[in-house]
């Protein structure tokens, strides 16, 4: 239930700090190197470059619901990982999960009920979700720029009318949805990270503006960045909250 598409090869140059972001999250999963990983969101498949680092007599299969991220990660993987396009609402594995991974994904998807049902059956008995997305309060000083912009003319008829949030829920309602689906052991925390881009304006366009850009004629679109960028000053510093998420299927 991805509700965009993504240039695959511009995320793979921007997406650094996704990747660094993504290093503390896999740093909270213990593993002995020979488990059978899921990398749920994978992306262009840097990140899940690091989890094949972890498993050298393991194995990881990495899904993403975006055609265009499925082939750069396959391409950029090759055979380290079993990579597939799957939408993880529909996620239906025909063999277990020692754990699952995923990093910068939940905050796409609105049904998180049906999500983390989805996860918790693909996990066997005793294996461990370690996630991490946007969470309350997340990117709130940018989307707010994005929205006064979104508001003037040229761009107004195009995108005042966009919904401008993610699903960005809070600990508390997490916690709750992963009980209901029947995870134990839960620990949901939130985590403020400044990230300040290289390539402001590719990074926007690319990660947190794609929306708006794609529903803009091609000669708007730079346009509307470029004005984002004003609103918020340079250098651009953008206002993540994250999301941490751990919990076990019970054995």
């Amino acid at each position: 239930m991805v509700e965009r598409t993504w240039d695959a090869q511009s995320y793979h140059r921007v997406s650094g700090p996704m990747v660094e972001m993504a290093r503390d999250v896999l740093d909270r999963l213990p593993l002995r190197g020979d488990e059978t990983v899921l990398d749920a969101g994978c992306g262009s498949g840097l990140v899940t470059e690091l989890l094949c680092e972890r498993l050298p007599s393991g194995r990881v299969v990495a899904v993403d619901a975006d055609p265009a991220m499925v082939e750069k990660a396959r391409e950029h993987l090759r055979d380290r990982a079993d990579v597939r396009l799957v939408d993880l609402v529909e996620l239906e594995m025909d063999e277990p999960f020692d754990a699952i991974f995923s990093t910068a994904t939940f905050h796409w998807i609105p049904d998180h009920d049906r999500l983390f049902a989805r996860l918790f059956a693909a996990l066997r008995p005793g294996g461990r979700l370690v996630a991490q997305c946007g969470g309350r309060g997340n990117l709130e000083r940018l989307l707010a720029a994005a929205d006064q912009v979104a508001e003037r003319e040229p761009y107004a008829s195009h995108i005042a009318h966009l919904s401008r949030r993610g699903n960005f829920p809070d600990p508390g309602s997490t916690t709750r949805r992963l009980a209901a689906a029947g995870f134990v052991d839960i620990d949901c925390r939130l985590v403020g990270r400044i990230v300040t881009p290289d390539d402001a304006h590719e990074y926007l366009t690319t990660i947190n503006l794609g929306r708006q850009v794609q529903a803009l004629p091609d000669g708007l679109a730079p346009r509307y960045v470029d004005d984002v960028i004003a609103v918020l000053g340079e250098p651009v510093e953008i206002d993540y909250v994250r999301l941490d998420i751990d919990a076990v299927r019970p054995a």
